[in-house]
């Protein structure tokens, strides 16, 4: 027998066929809408020292105690349990203290011992720790780190069939994975080539959000979504970081990638702007106005939902509870004195 028909021998695999007709339908859910859905990878790439850590550890420590996220004030959500991994800066003398000050909840968030053996992304421990805390959200900083050795991140017949596993865990357990990448130096260029890399990184992930600052404004940093598969791609938010290494988010950023990568502001904050001066023409001389009104006008002005509840925020816009004649329960905006 020929080496040839050996091999065609090997590659025989059953065939199956699934009819359409007997899928199940299932609507996407979303850790953060739109940047961070259950069920997929999500990665946050950017250049060495912008701030890609820095958010994470936030979002991580807000979603340990169920409290909002950045831009989405109004939403309600439930601490989950969070597996941290990280190559890149010491547990306890970096992780540990940054994630305190943020005000996490460390008894929801775990990591994987690697002092006998180092993690990758192939490594039964990771699905075994999913199963053991039933975590939601698995984070590994960075890429780079936790592929394994044996991979190389530039071949896409090597690189694909380790994410795709990742995926069937993310899928199987209902978690969502985010996967820290840094850029390479080519300055300027389209921000899918800058990715450390096969493309094929950035192709197997649904969501894609990038991390970069200013040039004339250092401590402003921009989180953009770079590639959105499962939504509408959601506003540009911006952060100011602050003295003790942490983040502020300060509203969402008119901005667009390549602005982004050439460090270049664009039209700063005038999204903001406009959904403020919005508020106010909307509410008139009322004091109270039903928040789904508001939203749907917002909406019919294509002002999204993040740009509308900062711009709430920013002008101390609170919410409440009303009481129609019928007894229906209703949330109002209420606008301060």
């Amino acid at each position: 027998m020929t080496r040839r028909k050996i091999m065609n021998e090997q590659q025989k695999v059953e065939l199956k066929l699934i009819h359409m007709e007997d899928v199940v339908s299932k609507e996407v859910e979303w850790l953060w809408y739109p940047y961070i859905p259950y069920r997929k990878i999500t990665i946050i790439e950017g250049d060495p020292g912008e701030g890609k850590t820095t958010l994470v550890l936030k979002l991580a420590a807000a979603l340990s105690r169920g409290l909002p996220l950045p831009c989405d004030d109004d939403k309600e959500y439930e601490p989950i349990h969070i597996i941290y991994q990280t190559a890149e800066d010491g547990i306890e003398d970096t992780i540990k203290p940054r994630l305190e000050k943020a005000g996490a909840d460390c008894s929801m968030i775990r990591v994987i011992d690697e002092t006998d053996k180092e993690l990758s992304m192939t490594d039964d421990r990771l699905e075994q720790a999913i199963i053991e805390t039933g975590a939601r959200l698995i984070i590994l900083d960075s890429i780079q780190a936790y592929i394994g050795a044996t991979v190389d991140m530039h071949r896409a017949n090597e690189i694909r069939p380790v994410l795709k596993h990742l995926g069937i865990i993310a899928e199987k357990h209902n978690c969502a994975i985010i996967l820290i990448s840094h850029m390479n130096k080519a300055s300027g260029s389209k921000s899918t080539y800058r990715g450390l890399g096969s493309i094929d990184i950035q192709a197997t992930a649904r969501s894609v959000l990038l991390v970069s600052r200013f040039r004339d404004k250092p401590n402003i940093r921009i989180m953009a979504h770079d590639k959105s598969s499962l939504a509408p791609a959601g506003d540009a938010i911006g952060f100011e970081m602050t003295e003790d290494n942490g983040m502020v988010c300060i509203g969402p950023y008119d901005i667009t990638i390549d602005e982004l990568l050439f460090g270049n502001e664009g039209r700063g904050k005038k999204k903001l702007d406009i959904a403020e001066n919005f508020i106010k023409e909307y509410f008139g001389t009322n004091k109270v106005i039903p928040s789904n009104e508001i939203m749907m006008e917002a909406a019919k002005r294509s002002i999204k939902r993040n740009t509308l509840l900062s711009a709430k925020k920013k002008l101390g816009i609170t919410s409440d509870k009303e009481k129609a004649e019928d007894g229906t329960i209703y949330w109002t905006w209420v606008m301060p004195e």
